[in-house]
This record gives structure tokens, C-alpha cells and sequence, in this order.
């Protein structure tokens, strides 16, 4: 899952990053308004977090720009405790509200919610084949069996799945399993790519993550004798 922060604190978007990582998020940051709304309107995210009180376009101008083109969940985070500011905020449209200081777990459960009214039911999960992606409650099963996998390797795979069928490049991966900071190292995409695939593949006869050469990768089940 890809969250986006538009904060100008830097202990909090640090406290924050290290927290969503950690939680398996990939985590892109904006330091002001302006940048803030070039990345949500440029970028796909499951979820933005905003803060009112920033350098430039104010948080409410942010999520005005915001809604005129996408419908990206939005949490509003301030330090702001006035109601009528709130009230302004869910009016323009953002969808949850937190006041500083805050639970850094009530902030990912909120951030969770957000994401399963979003969703529609049919794309909560993702099944090729045997296996089951579930995006939600981030586990993947084959056949019944629960993969046991790193946060990287469940972000690797639901991008595939998300993809199935289609041919995945290294560079798109590399979007989606890291963050914008992340210098590109295809060594490093090559590696987790091979660990997932021992854990997805290996114990089971019909195997699912095939390498295209030269174009990236792709999650599909494949006739018994087809190349992959």
C-alpha cells in the first residue's frame, strides 16, 4: 500500500515513515502544499495523509485540488483543536480527521478503514489459480497454505497480482515497492523477486511467477508445457 504525507514537521513525517514502513507501507513525502498536490494528483495512493497548516497551498487548498480530480482517501492531521476547522475540512471532503498528538495506531487502523470503504468488495482480493491475495489483511495463501512473507515480498506480489497477467517492468515494480526516495537497484528488485518465488513457487508443481526477458515479470497460471 502506498501512502503519501504532505507534513512540513520533519520529526513527524521521520516518526511517521519510520512507523508505516515498518507497518509494510511505502511512504512518499511532501514538504508543502504545492509539492504535496503535484504528487496526489501525479501518483496513485491508497491513502494521503494532510496536514492544514503548511508552506505554500494550505492544507484545504491541497485537498480542494485533490478532489477535482481523484477521490484518493484523505486524512486531514493538524495541530489545530477548533471544531469549526474540522467541520471545514470533512465539508471540502476530506474523509477522517486527526488532532495532534495522536495514536500512531489509531492513525494506520483509521488509515485501513479508509481503504476497505474505498475498495470495492471485488477487488479486496486477488486470486490466480490456487493463490489468494488478500490486500486488506495483506496475506496471501496457496491452496489453503498462508505464505509466510516479508513486508517487501507481500508488496512485490500484490503488485503483481494487481497486475496479473499483464507483464510487470522492474521499474514499475520498483515504484510500488518502494518509495520515491529509493535509488533504483535492479540487483536489489532481482533479489527479492527470487525470494519470492522460492516461497511462492517452489513447494507447489504449477508455478505462477514466470521472468520475461529483456521486460520484467508476470504472476499467470500457464498450460503444463507453455515456456516461462
Amino acid at each position: 500500500m502506498k501512502v503519501l504525507i504532505v507534513e512540513d514537521e520533519q520529526k513527524v513525517v521521520n516518526y511517521l515513515r519510520t512507523g508505516l514502513t515498518e507497518q509494510g507501507w511505502v511512504v512518499d513525502h511532501a514538504h508543502d502544499g504545492n509539492a504535496g498536490a503535484d504528487l496526489a494528483l501525479e501518483r496513485d495512493y491508497d491513502v494521503i495523509v494532510l496536514d492544514v497548516m503548511l508552506p505554500g497551498l494550505d492544507g484545504f487548498g491541497v485537498l480542494q485540488a485533490i478532489r477535482r480530480c481523484k477521490q484518493t482517501p484523505v486524512i486531514m492531521l493538524t495541530a489545530r483543536e477548533r471544531v469549526d476547522d474540522r467541520v471545514h475540512g470533512l465539508r471540502q471532503g476530506a474523509d477522517d480527521y486527526l488532532t495532534k498528538p495522536f495514536s500512531f495506531m489509531e492513525l494506520v487502523e483509521r488509515m485501513r478503514a479508509l481503504m476497505r470503504r474505498s475498495r470495492p468488495h471485488d477487488t479486496a482480493s486477488v486470486s490466480v489459480d490456487d493463490l489468494t491475495v488478500d490486500l486488506i489483511a495483506r496475506k496471501a495463501t496457496r491452496n489453503g497454505v498462508r505464505l509466510d512473507l516479508t513486508a517487501k515480498e507481500f508488496m512485490l506480489l500484490s503488485a503483481l497480482a494487481q497486475r496479473h497477467g499483464e507483464i510487470v517492468s522492474k521499474t514499475l515494480i520498483t515504484e510500488a515497492v518502494w518509495d520515491m526516495n529509493f535509488e533504483a537497484n535492479m540487483n536489489v528488485v532481482e533479489s527479492v523477486v527470487k525470494r519470492l518465488r522460492a516461497k511462492l513457487d517452489g513447494p507447489f508443481e504449477n508455478k505462477l511467477l514466470h521472468t520475461v526477458r529483456g521486460m520484467g515479470y508476470v504472476l499467470e497460471s500457464r498450460h503444463e508445457g507453455a515456456p516461462s
